[in-house]
């Protein structure tokens, strides 16, 4: 992952953090759906909840993870750095009638005052960590039951290649990916097991044009004036689909991890 890291020179002149995702990019990937919603990924972990469990929901962002599970949950503790996003996984989860628990830090840091659950899920996170070992390992010393895992083939903004060579003349890696992944999960000794499928693309994005292309104006590191020059450079991925915009990357599978705690655990 370090050489991801954005040059120093790069960082200095952005006026405001590249980092993070505003809580307005979650909320509708939220929206509570009916059990015949449930991902692949919601399921592997929905197979391992007892009825009444337990979740710990990683990265939590605004519950897209974790409360498609509630039919079975009781609790759903939700970890992230973000203090707008745990409010807005409140905020969601008030509407859905389950009880929750929230705690603001970066994984692993917090987790020696993180409770155990019975399952653990952590999705699109893995490839905002540096070091994969001791974050997965406390994943797992978390889960009574199952850690499931959810990614993207490749990293998430790999597709903005051709927009950091055209502002920054800036070459971005091609690695790690999934395979990568998967590759030190098992390494550490945890029998991951992995699927990958081309999934629908999940409902989200900004109810404003402007907003989107400022999104990834910001993470390109450059000022508001270049809205526009962002939006021309964006051209035909920048779409709208009735309801929101948002910026459509080429499609690829997403890859759902897994492992059990308690091997004897049945699919």
């Amino acid at each position: 992952m370090r050489a991801w890291a954005l040059p120093e020179p790069i960082l200095a002149a952005a006026p405001e953090s590249p980092w993070g995702f505003p809580a307005e990019l979650f909320r509708s990937r939220a929206e509570l759906g009916t059990p015949g919603d449930l991902t692949y990924t919601n399921r592997r972990a929905r197979d391992a909840l007892p009825r009444g469990g337990t979740v710990l929901d990683v990265g939590v962002g605004a519950g897209a993870a974790s409360l498609p599970l509630r039919p079975r949950c009781s609790l759903i503790t939700g970890v992230d750095e973000s203090a707008e996003q745990l409010a807005e996984f409140r905020r969601q989860a008030d509407r859905a009638g389950v009880a929750v628990r929230t705690i603001q830090g970066s994984w692993p840091g917090v987790s020696a005052r993180t409770p155990l659950a019975d399952v653990v899920v952590c999705n699109h996170v893995v490839y905002n960590v540096a070091d994969l070992a001791p974050f997965a390992l406390a994943l797992s010393s978390h889960a009574r039951r199952r850690v499931v895992l959810e990614i993207t083939s490749h990293h998430p903004t790999a597709w903005m290649a051709d927009l950091w060579w055209r502002f920054h003349a800036l070459s971005r890696p091609l690695h790690p990916d999934a395979n990568d992944a998967v590759s030190v999960l098992r390494g550490l000794g945890l029998e991951a097991r992995r699927h990958a499928e081309v999934s629908p693309r999940r409902a989200g994005g900004f109810a404003r044009r402007e907003d989107a292309v400022a999104w990834i104006r910001r993470r390109l590191c450059l000022d508001a004036s270049r809205d526009d020059e962002v939006a021309r450079a964006l051209g035909e991925r920048l779409v709208h689909d009735g309801a929101f915009w948002s910026v459509s990357a080429p499609v690829e599978p997403v890859v759902t991890v897994w492992w059990d705690v308690q091997p004897e655990i049945a699919e």
